[in-house]
């Protein structure tokens, strides 16, 4: 593929993603927390209790599957998707760029041939 193809093709990814991506910022709605609950991860209490219950290991993987699970609402999901635009952009053209390194290998030289059976 040549260079200007592959740059045709990256600036088109990139403009429907980000794109996509402003157009999801600007009109999700942000999160609504329960008023009565909030954050159990904000108490000491709750954290307290998750510490007893599995140790330090529990408390890290609770935060980070709510960190996770954040990436994927309101506001959020638009970062998420500008990020993940470039990123698969980048590998596009990592990808395009190299075609050899993908190429599947050409069949072994037999040798010539003898004609007969």
């Amino acid at each position: 593929m040549n260079p200007a193809k592959i740059n045709k093709i990256s600036v088109a990814l990139l403009a429907l993603g980000l794109g996509g991506a402003l157009a999801i910022y600007l009109t999700a709605q942000p999160d609504v927390l329960d008023p009565l609950l909030g954050n159990p991860l904000g108490t000491k209490k709750y954290v307290h209790e998750l510490r007893e219950l599995g140790g330090r290991g529990n408390v890290l993987s609770a935060e980070f599957i709510d960190w996770f699970s954040g990436l994927w609402h309101g506001p959020r999901l638009g970062e998420t998707v500008a990020v993940l635009t470039v990123l698969a952009t980048l590998a596009f053209r990592f990808v395009a760029a190299r075609p050899d390194l993908y190429a599947a290998d050409p069949p072994p030289d037999r040798g010539p041939s003898t004609g007969g059976s």
